[in-house]
This record gives C-alpha cells, sequence and structure tokens, in this order.
C-alpha cells in the first residue's frame, strides 16, 4: 500500500471508529465504547505512521508556516488523545466526572479535526520531492 493510500484509508477509518465512540459514549454502551477506543486510537497510530511515510515524500518545509503549525498540532493532538483515557477512567468511578470526560474528548476532536486540517493544508502547499531511482 502506497504512503497516500494508506493515509487516507487509515484516516478515514481513524474518523469511523471516532464516529462509533461518540455513538456509543452518548449511548453510555461501555462494552462497544471501551474496544471502539482501542480501535480508533490504533487506527489512529496506523494513520500517523502512513503520514510520516507520505511526509518523506514532500518537501514539507515549502509549506510555509503551515509546516510548524502542523507539527505543533499533531504533537499537541496525540499526547491530548491521553486525557480522554483518563477521564475516562475517572468516569468509570465516579460517574459524576462524566462532563468532564465528553468536554475533553470534544477538544480532542477538535484538535484531530485542527491537525488533519493542517496535515492536508501543508501537503498541498508541499512540493513533491524528485523521485529517487532505486
Amino acid at each position: 500500500m502506497t504512503p497516500g493510500v494508506g493515509f487516507v484509508t487509515f484516516l478515514g477509518i481513524t474518523l469511523a471508529f471516532l464516529g462509533g465512540v461518540v455513538a456509543t459514549g452518548y449511548a453510555a454502551n461501555r462494552r462497544v465504547h471501551i474496544p471502539l477506543v482501542v480501535c480508533a486510537v490504533l487506527s489512529l497510530g496506523t494513520t500517523i505512521w502512513f503520514a510520516e511515510q507520505l511526509g518523506e515524500l514532500y518537501d514539507l518545509e515549502a509549506s510555509g508556516w503551515v509546516y510548524p503549525v502542523h507539527l505543533f498540532f499533531a504533537k499537541l493532538t496525540t499526547a491530548c488523545y491521553l486525557l480522554p483515557v483518563v477521564t475516562g477512567i475517572a468516569t468509570l468511578r465516579k460517574p459524576e466526572r462524566l462532563l468532564w470526560h465528553r468536554r475533553v474528548a470534544y477538544l480532542v476532536l477538535l484538535l484531530t479535526v485542527i491537525t488533519a486540517v493542517t496535515g492536508t493544508w501543508m501537503v498541498l502547499a508541499s512540493d513533491p520531492l524528485p523521485a529517487v531511482a532505486g
């Protein structure tokens, strides 16, 4: 699978899992919600791996200021994925913490969208590197 196809495929899979995470969270269906969270995180990791591979095909610095902005949001978002896990565990122990879990989860979803938009912008604004003959 090429980096571009892999990235788009796993980004779509990740977004589908995240949609399922939101739906099962609202339905309070923990039995399905928790495995979907695990699947979403694993799929996100695969998406990031393909994004790294895709980035090697472009001169990303040619995108100008978008490059460091995207990297900032990508690192912040990845680290913030721990927050809904922590607040989710806290909610399992004390259900009254659900509002905080929901707020943190929406923050991470917003950061995910920002990261995806800046990443797309970065690639579109970058120059493809010349193919290296093997």
